[in-house]
């Protein structure tokens, strides 16, 4: 029988059937995919086959091909990847200014990585109701330097229910991969969206400013108009993964596109002369948080300066 991850808890996976049905699931044998080296073979949003034993549970024998899907280091084996979703339509990176303040960095290394699996991204700025001038005027600055590479970006307060209704209208016949660091108030979103979920949430932690985890597994939910939002557990940093470096200006599509007027083709925009993309920072055609962001995924050699709080 066929049927779609809903939810994986580490062990078990829950499978809705093409019937309707609920089922608790786990991985038949030895199970692993071919050519991807990740701690979970199965993720949400994989449709798969199953085989129902007659206890009620079953287990997961095939895999149908992907779509799409999209991965970051694993938290605690550096050199493994970790599936957070496939058969994505988009995704929607939940950030705040404040309460906490979610780094650039971080929110260049998601566009990379979504732009490296070719899944389409929407930028929300939460929390817009706590924000005094300065920290409205940041999120202004945010919003013009994203939009004017290509990102939609919308401002909401989750909590009071600011600019719900537009959101909504995005997420509508769609799966969509909601992700941001913790405390940006995912699990809030959630609830506003679908009140009879009721899913926990905590306040952010005053002392470091910084959040704490209250989803501990991804999980998906059908939404009323239609579509469906993957949660997965927030992230205090996004560790790339797999990208050569060669290739790491294709996942920044404004450095890509002047980069068609470097001198030599293997440029790699750090010295090189007649390098394009040095000229357009040098006059500010190119944010130089994005390039900072650019040369930290460079250096990823270097293992483990990722998973620090930022």
């Amino acid at each position: 029988m066929k049927g779609l991850v809903i939810k994986n808890t580490g062990s078990w996976y829950q499978v809705k059937t093409i019937d309707g049905r609920v089922i608790d699931c786990k991985i038949k044998g030895n199970f692993r995919l071919k050519g991807i080296k990740s701690t979970n073979p199965i993720a949400v949003g994989d449709n798969v086959v199953i085989d129902i034993n007659n206890e009620g549970t079953a287990f997961i024998t095939a895999i149908e091909d992907r779509k799409n899907y999209i991965i970051r280091k694993s938290s605690n084996l550096s050199k493994q990847s970790h599936i957070l979703a496939s058969n994505l339509d988009q995704a929607m990176l939940i950030i705040t200014i404040a309460y906490p303040e979610t780094s650039t960095v971080f929110i260049d290394r998601f566009l990379a990585t979504a732009e490296a699996y070719r899944i389409p991204v929407i930028i929300v700025i939460n929390k817009i109701d706590r924000y005094d001038e300065a920290e409205s005027n940041y999120a202004e600055a945010i919003i013009n330097l994203y939009e004017s590479i290509g990102y939609p970006c919308y401002k909401i307060s989750a909590k009071s229910g600011i600019g719900l209704d537009q959101l909504k209208d995005c997420l509508a016949g769609k799966t969509t991969l909601l992700s941001g660091n913790s405390g940006v108030g995912k699990s809030t979103l959630i609830n506003a969206l679908l009140p009879e979920l009721k899913l926990k949430t905590r306040e952010i932690s005053d002392a470091h400013n910084t959040g704490m985890h209250t989803t501990t597994f991804s999980e998906m939910f059908e939404l009323p108009q239609g579509g469906y939002i993957i949660d997965t557990p927030g992230v205090k940093g996004f560790g790339t993964i797999d990208f050569k470096k060669e290739e790491i200006d294709h996942f920044f599509p404004e450095i890509f596109k002047i980069s068609e007027g470097c001198k030599f083709n293997n440029c790699s925009h750090t010295h090189e002369p007649g390098c394009a993309v040095l000229e357009a920072l040098k006059d500010h055609y190119i944010s130089e948080s994005r390039y900072n962001s650019y040369l930290s995924i460079m250096e990823d050699s270097q293992e483990g300066k990722y998973r620090s709080s930022f």
